[in-house]
């Protein structure tokens, strides 16, 4: 391994432990998510929604999700090809485009299933993510990972579809991994979008699973090892009457391996607001709620 890059290592290593003692204290900056006012505590909508009936409004509403997307620049850098993937390489050629260009609040607006802050560490040193994306791909089990031996890059390849897609960069050698701004993140997601507010358009449950799946069951939070189906699948109108929520507020601590409690102040129809707990379950691609109680 050359100097230069193992320069771009030691960079990039330090960067992500940064992140990792920032995102430790529960402190999510949330600057460059659309729709939301850093300086606000409060998110809230006029009337109340059903998660479905907030996702119908909000596709309604809005411009379609995936608007027609420019041409890629014939400077671009160069990301490599896929075998089996054709769109992988055009999408995260464009994600790269705006990676190139550094600016941190066009990346935290396209990447908005990442926390900002962790959009704003994980690209700290772009040079390391477009060498390691200047490398052929590989699709397994559907993620799609690109490598150049200091630095990895990984996307879920059904992200690919909508012509622009961002990579999770880690250290290569190391296990990807989601942490608690991950977690409270896909808490800030689906608050949002059951208030009628979702940080995207295209922020849909049928695109975007944030609800864990209720088949296969594999939900036992209290490590019994019995697993069951997670409740929220079972009842998934558990919040409806809600009107907003204190998004600076959110909290998270770790229970047994595997699992996350985050707490939020939730504010009901009649103005009435109350800590509510999400028990999240990690899973190779994220986090996923699968209980909420008062």
């Amino acid at each position: 391994m050359g100097a230069a890059r193992r320069g771009r290592v030691r960079v990039f290593a330090v960067g992500l432990a940064v992140s990792g003692m920032l995102l430790a204290t529960g402190c999510d900056s949330v600057s460059g998510i659309p729709g939301e006012d850093p300086g606000s505590t409060q998110k809230s909508v006029d009337s109340v929604a059903s998660p479905g009936e907030s996702e119908q409004r909000a596709a309604a509403d809005t411009p379609p999700a995936v608007p027609d997307l420019p041409p890629i620049p014939a400077d671009a850098p160069v990301v490599g090809a896929v075998a089996g993937v054709p769109d992988a390489a055009p999408a995260l050629q464009r994600f790269a485009v705006d990676l190139r260009a550094g600016d941190l609040t066009t990346l935290q607006n396209a990447c908005w299933t990442i926390p900002p802050l962790t959009v704003q560490t994980m690209y700290a040193d772009p040079d390391a993510v477009l060498s390691a994306l200047a490398e052929p791909g590989t699709a397994v089990d559907g993620t799609l990972t690109w490598t150049d031996g200091a630095t990895t890059v990984t996307v879920d390849q059904n992200r690919v579809a909508s012509g622009y897609a961002c990579g999770r960069a880690f250290p290569a050698g190391a296990e990807p991994a989601y942490d608690s701004a991950d977690a409270r993140h896909t808490v800030r997601r689906y608050l949002a979008r059951f208030t009628g507010q979702p940080l995207d358009p295209a922020d849909l449950e049928d695109e975007y699973p944030l609800v864990c799946a209720a088949s296969p069951a594999t939900w036992d939070p209290q490590g019994s090892g019995a697993a069951v189906a997670a409740p929220l699948a079972q009842n998934p109108g558990t919040l409806t009457g809600i009107t907003g929520f204190a998004d600076q507020q959110i909290s998270s601590q770790p229970l047994t391996t595997g699992y996350m409690s985050v707490a939020v102040p939730v504010t009901n129809a009649s103005g009435i607001t109350q800590n509510r707990t999400f028990v999240l379950e990690q899973g190779d691609k994220g986090y996923c709620i699968g209980d909420i109680t008062a």
